[in-house]
């Protein structure tokens, strides 16, 4: 029996246009102030709704410090963003974890956020800085890598060999094989648009004409890719290639095996980075300038990957030995300037929906 990971970066992260639009409506007419009422000792922090993290190592927190932290999930990392910028006069936490780097110059230019520069940050760390504004008002804390993923078992029986590369997926050879969730309605979706966008650059458009020619389908998530429709998910699915994350093939290893019956396509990847920081605003923001250095300790980050599937900021820290040995990061992840995603984010958004609709 195959043991499939539900990631926690990507377990609830699939949304409607709807529900997001229904979301912001009742913030903006109501407001929220669940800040901890001022108590020191209380810290409010609004997440992801994949937020995980061991009990025994918050209760660490408290121990040091005497403050209790309580987790607000809001939603995916876009709707965490627009809930903060909708209640920014009067903020619903003390601080914020899990704006990605696809919204955060959003956050940064609406104001959200004090400006804290920690003196924990490793010094690996400081490759996943934000730039100009942004770097004393978001603290990196960890990073993912959304790569195509491909599944060897179905390949081998096939006697075909795996794509290895993004024009690989345009081919007639693996016509009716991809899988990815959908750019609108999911973050590795966005993430795999913005990485065709970095490869492609102004042909990024013909690219996913070909995407479509080729009959990739498209879903409204990435547990609806990767558990129903991807071969090795788990949902005896038909599409051995899928959109997901690097880390992803270690929860592919069979029970009683050590080996992975997935690889990730190292050369396909987009670089996700979340990010930590104090609310404008907040009822106890030195006890988050605490917590944002605590997140940046060698106990916060050890327990990243078992706890959130992802990768820590620091790279002393020990990974998991499946991990070490099956989830290595890109080497040469694309990347998109958190800017231009500000700028350019509803255009594309807009022109992808275009695209893979008609």
């Amino acid at each position: 029996m195959r043991f499939v990971h539900v990631p926690a970066h990507v377990r609830a992260r699939s949304l409607s246009a709807a529900s997001m639009l229904l979301a912001a409506t009742l913030l903006a007419g109501c407001g929220s102030g669940g800040s901890g009422d001022g108590d020191p000792k209380t810290l409010v922090v609004a997440t992801h709704d994949s937020w995980a993290m061991s009990k025994s190592v918050l209760a660490d927190f408290k121990k040091k410090t005497g403050i209790t932290v309580k987790a607000q999930p809001q939603g995916d990392a876009g709707q965490l963003t627009n809930k903060l910028v909708l209640t920014k006069d009067a903020p619903l936490a003390d601080g914020v974890y899990g704006i990605d780097n696809t919204f955060a110059s959003r956050a940064v230019d609406e104001g959200v956020l004090s400006s804290y520069a920690t003196k924990a940050l490793p010094a690996s760390a400081e490759a996943f800085r934000l730039p100009g504004a942004g770097a004393d008002r978001l603290t990196p804390v960890d990073y993912g890598d959304v790569c195509v993923n491909v599944d060897d078992t179905w390949f081998a029986a096939k006697k075909l060999p795996a794509p290895r590369t993004l024009d690989d997926l345009t081919k007639p050879a693996y016509k009716g094989l991809f899988v990815t969730p959908g750019a609108t309605t999911s973050s590795p979706g966005l993430a795999f648009l913005l990485a065709t966008i970095a490869a492609k650059g102004d042909g990024w458009k013909d690219y996913w004409t070909k995407l479509m020619a080729n009959d990739t389908l498209v879903t409204a998530g990435w547990s609806d890719a990767y558990e129903v429709d991807f071969t090795a998910g788990g949902g005896k699915g038909d599409r051995p290639i899928v959109t997901s994350y690097s880390s992803s093939p270690p929860f592919t290893i069979p029970e009683g095996k050590t080996q992975p019956t997935t690889h990730a396509l190292l050369g396909t990847c987009f670089r996700q980075v979340e990010y930590a920081g104090v609310l404008k605003g907040s009822k106890n923001p030195k006890g988050m300038e605490e917590f944002i250095d605590f997140m940046l300790g060698q106990e916060f980050q050890a327990a990243l990957p078992d706890n959130m599937y992802v990768y820590p900021v620091d790279s002393a820290v020990k990974l998991p030995a499946a991990w070490a040995r099956y989830a290595p990061v890109s080497p040469k992840p694309y990347a998109v300037d958190p800017a231009e995603i500000s700028k350019n984010r509803t255009d594309w958004l807009r022109e992808w929906r275009d695209l893979t609709s008609r």
